[in-house]
């Protein structure tokens, strides 16, 4: 050392439970760091961490908050509880209102989520720590490493609630695992264990439960003390393969807004909602 302080060199001290920003900021999530770790965690766990407008909000600023504070090397992400990471959008929210609530935007900003958590030079860390389907499993997926409990569960609903993700969450997913595991992934929605998942190089490790986050914390703590200029250039560059694929998520979220609003988008809202199988058939228009 050369005898001058961390807050000398420029990087102040952290602590554990350290808030970057007060925490009456965020309703749906909870933001923390944890030395060179920032914690993100979606905190609805009465609706299984499901996601509205307002979550994504602020999921976007809190990713936005790790990207710029230069004491923050990585970024851990998961789910308030036990029993869910996420599960997608808040279909019952929708089933009520038509729509996943209001937003300061005015917009339902989902896509730019997927793209903050590409775009952020820090490795994202997916503690994955129960069940991660939907739109919830699409996070997971674009997450740079997934470290998954021995409880979790991953698998696709949409074409089951009247929803799909054809960009990143087809895509990407088939990059991972695929072409003909990602198509049975979303054609089927079945549901796959954290072993599964492990066998098909959709998760980097499993622990478990109690490990979670410990497991999670060691890997930020290893990679803290790597080259984050040369993170962020291996990161940008494996991301520049795929880069492409966010035209067709634009694409994907235009249809996507379209389908929702359709007899069979809301006919799948509504059985969800009722607890009853959807008659999609009766709705579909095949020509």
């Amino acid at each position: 050392m050369n005898g001058r302080s961390m807050t000398e060199q420029g990087q102040r001290p952290r602590r554990e439970s350290e808030p970057a920003m007060p925490a009456s900021s965020f309703e749906d999530i909870t933001y923390a760091v944890h030395d060179t770790a920032a914690i993100i965690t979606i905190n609805r766990p009465e609706r299984y961490n499901a996601f509205r407008g307002r979550t994504v909000e602020e999921l976007i600023k809190a990713f936005r908050l790790a990207w710029a504070d230069s004491g923050v090397r990585s970024v851990i992400f998961t789910g308030a509880g036990d029993k869910a990471f996420c599960t997608g959008g808040d279909v019952k929210q929708r089933a009520e209102t038509g729509d996943y609530g209001p937003t300061e935007s005015g917009m339902f900003e989902i896509g730019n989520l997927h793209k903050v958590i590409r775009d952020i030079p820090k490795p994202v860390i997916a503690a994955v720590n129960g069940v991660a389907v939907g739109g919830g499993h699409v996070l997971h997926v674009l997450a740079d490493v997934s470290i998954a409990s021995e409880t979790a569960r991953f698998g696709q609903a949409g074409p089951r609630v009247g929803s799909f993700d054809a960009g990143f969450g087809t895509a990407y997913l088939a990059r991972i695992v695929g072409e003909k595991k990602a198509r049975e992934i979303w054609f089927w929605c079945r549901i796959y264990s954290a072993q599964e998942a492990l066998a098909m190089n959709l998760v980097n490790k499993v622990v478990p439960p109690d490990q979670l986050m410990t497991e999670a914390k060691a890997w930020a703590d290893e990679i803290a003390a790597l080259s984050p200029t040369a993170i962020r250039f291996l990161k940008q560059s494996f991301n520049a393969d795929t880069d492409h694929q966010a035209g067709f998520s634009n694409l994907a979220m235009t249809a996507l807004d379209l389908f929702v609003d359709s007899p069979e988008g809301q006919e799948g809202a509504a059985a969800f909602a009722e607890k009853r199988p959807a008659d999609f058939a009766a709705h579909a228009r095949w020509h």
